[in-house]
């Protein structure tokens, strides 16, 4: 019983968005009703403040952390460690205070993976960055990110469970962006080039 109420813990704090929250704490649009509509860090930086999206990115990454490095605390099994990091991960992109409707989790994922392992989430976060400053784009950094980081779990030798999430969580980021990968393509995604 303990493990499932958990397990919801981890969703509701998952589903709080930092995207909204900090915009309406800046007084500034609402990131679902701008740009690409999404709710995270990326998007709230279209507005133009750094800070609040700065405090975007954080607030969805360490709410991944937090709950899976609770449950590493609390010495929860590995498989319950593997479920606390979904639901985590679930809760912010079908957040229940939000008519379901949340991001596309890439901040929360970094979040759980550097919990996983930190010289995974470091290297995980370096190919985000390295591929951001080649192309611009945050959803190509985000897409190819996540695709290796389950083979960066598996360098660096995390448990099979969290290996499992791991790969869970990168099939749930890259479906996340199936329309930029579709814009991609067609060469019409939004790059950060643009901005001046």
């Amino acid at each position: 019983m303990m493990n499932v109420i958990y397990i919801l813990f981890s969703y509701l704090i998952g589903a709080i968005s930092f995207g909204i929250v900090m915009s309406r704490l800046f007084s500034l649009p609402d990131p679902r009703t701008i740009g690409s509509k999404n709710p995270g860090a990326t998007n709230v930086l279209r507005t133009g403040k750094k800070l609040a999206a700065l405090l975007t990115l954080l607030g969805d990454a360490l709410k991944g952390s937090l709950t899976v490095g609770l449950a590493q605390y609390f010495e929860l099994s590995p498989l319950m460690v593997a479920l606390v990091a979904i639901a985590t991960l679930m809760g912010h992109i079908f957040p229940i205070y939000y008519g379901f409707k949340g991001g596309k989790g890439v901040a929360t994922a970094a979040g759980i993976l550097f919990m996983f392992s930190w010289m995974m989430g470091f290297t995980v976060l370096a190919i985000w960055f390295a591929v951001f400053i080649i192309w611009r784009y945050s959803s190509l950094a985000a897409i190819i990110a996540a695709s290796l980081s389950p083979v960066m779990g598996f360098f660096y030798a995390i448990d099979f469970y969290q290996l499992i999430a791991s790969s869970i969580i990168a099939l749930i980021l890259i479906l996340r962006h199936i329309d930029n990968i579709k814009r991609l393509i067609n060469g019409t995604e939004s790059s950060f080039r643009e901005k001046k």
